[in-house]
C-alpha cells in the first residue's frame, strides 16, 4: 500500500477554546460542565461508531486531509492520553504531563492502515474508560491542577472541557453536525 500524503502538523495552541466559543465547530466551553462529561463522551463515541461504519471512512476527502478513520484513531488516542492525564492529576499534586506529538503518533501508528471495526471497538472502550475516570471526580478534585509540557495550566475540569472540544471538533471535521 502506498504511503498516504503527508499531513501538515497542527501547531495551533487550542487552549483559547476554554475562553470563547470555537467559530469552526460551534463548541461553547461555558455550556459544558465536568459532571456532564461522561455522558457527552459516551454520546460522541456513538457518533464515531456511525462514522466508522461509512463505506468511505478510510478514504481521504482531499490530499493532506485525514480520513474519518484517521480522525477516529486520533480521537481514540486522545481519550487514552486524557485518561492518563486526569488519573495523574487525581493522585499527584500539580503534575507535568509528558509531551504527546499527535502527528508523530499518527504516522508511527499507521492510522490510515487501521481496521475501522477494530478502531470503533477501541474508541468506544477508550471513551468509556475516560468517561468513567471523569465520573469519579468530585467537585473539589475538579480544581486540581496539572501542566502540559508547553507550560499550559489546566484544572481537571478545564482539561475535561478541552478534551471534549477536541473530540467534538473532530466530529465536525468529518462532516457530522
Amino acid at each position: 500500500m502506498p504511503e498516504p500524503d503527508p499531513i501538515a502538523p497542527d501547531t495551533k495552541d487550542w487552549t483559547w477554546v476554554l475562553d470563547r466559543p470555537c467559530p469552526e465547530c460551534g463548541f461553547d466551553p461555558g455550556a459544558h460542565t465536568l459532571a456532564a462529561l461522561p455522558g457527552l463522551l459516551h454520546d460522541s463515541a456513538m457518533v464515531w461508531s456511525r462514522v466508522l461504519a461509512r463505506v468511505d471512512a478510510a478514504f481521504r476527502p482531499a490530499p493532506g486531509v485525514w480520513s474519518a478513520l484517521e480522525y477516529a484513531c486520533h480521537v481514540r488516542d486522545v481519550h487514552r492520553v486524557f485518561a492518563e492525564r486526569v488519573a495523574l492529576m487525581l493522585v499527584e499534586d500539580e503534575p507535568h504531563f509528558a509531551s504527546w506529538d499527535q502527528d508523530e503518533t499518527a504516522v508511527a501508528s499507521r492510522y490510515a492502515e487501521q481496521d475501522p471495526a477494530t478502531v470503533d471497538t477501541e474508541l468506544v472502550e477508550a471513551a468509556g474508560h475516560v468517561a468513567g475516570v471523569y465520573a469519579t471526580v468530585t467537585a473539589e478534585e475538579g480544581a486540581r491542577r496539572g501542566f502540559r509540557s508547553d507550560g499550559s495550566e489546566f484544572t481537571v475540569e478545564t482539561l475535561g472541557i478541552y478534551h471534549l472540544h477536541d473530540v467534538l471538533h473532530h466530529v465536525h471535521d468529518v462532516g457530522v453536525a
